[in-house]
């Protein structure tokens, strides 16, 4: 069985420590928070199956560490010149790079996503896909939102979601988390 070895970084964010693995060639896998752990280590199973995923730490900060810290810091853009790489299936890998897609300051719904990706009836699959995303913020998910336009779902938790939508400017400081009309809306360039 090949092994694949990934570099983890522990890193403090506003969030709470957010947890960065790239590979030896700098590229990101994955991006999650310190109290989903165990969730992103299933994540990582998931996508490379039949493979084994070494992750040894690191506190050498990594391109996308620093790229992070820049989100954090306001520099929201800085996320679309990460290079990522991810396993999974064709279809997760579409929708994921649809994700990429969502414009900044902006949300879309998951049908819409589904109608971008081709397949408008998916819709289901497509939220499957989107709680699969093994890099989140990078592959904005949390930019996926109810037809109804309320907070729905995010691995991170909700709080997480709405903060990071509030930072992103996609959401109201002052709305509430599950308010129908908490989120505005565009179509992404395509729909």
């Amino acid at each position: 069985m090949p092994a694949l070895t990934f570099l983890l970084e522990r890193v403090p964010t506003p969030l709470g420590e957010m947890l960065v693995v790239t590979d030896e060639q700098g590229l990101l896998r994955a991006l999650d928070w310190h109290d989903h752990e165990a969730r992103m280590h299933e994540l990582m199973r998931r996508q490379y199956p039949g493979e084994s995923a070494q992750l040894r730490d690191t506190t050498r900060p990594s391109t996308a560490t620093q790229a992070m810290q820049a989100y954090f810091d306001g520099d929201i853009a800085i996320v679309h010149r990460l290079a990522v790489a991810t396993g999974g299936t064709h279809f997760q890998r579409q929708v994921w790079t649809a994700l990429r897609g969502i414009p900044d300051g902006e949300t879309i719904s998951y049908g819409e996503l589904a109608r971008h990706i081709g397949n408008p009836a998916a819709v289901r699959a497509v939220g499957l896909a989107n709680g699969a995303n093994p890099i989140s913020i990078v592959l904005p998910c949390h930019r996926v939102i109810g037809s109804n336009r309320s907070l729905t779902g995010y691995g991170g938790g909700l709080a997480r979601k709405q903060w990071l939508l509030q930072h992103e400017k996609a959401l109201r400081a002052d709305a509430p988390m599950a308010s129908s009309t908490a989120a505005q809306t565009r179509p992404l360039p395509g729909f």
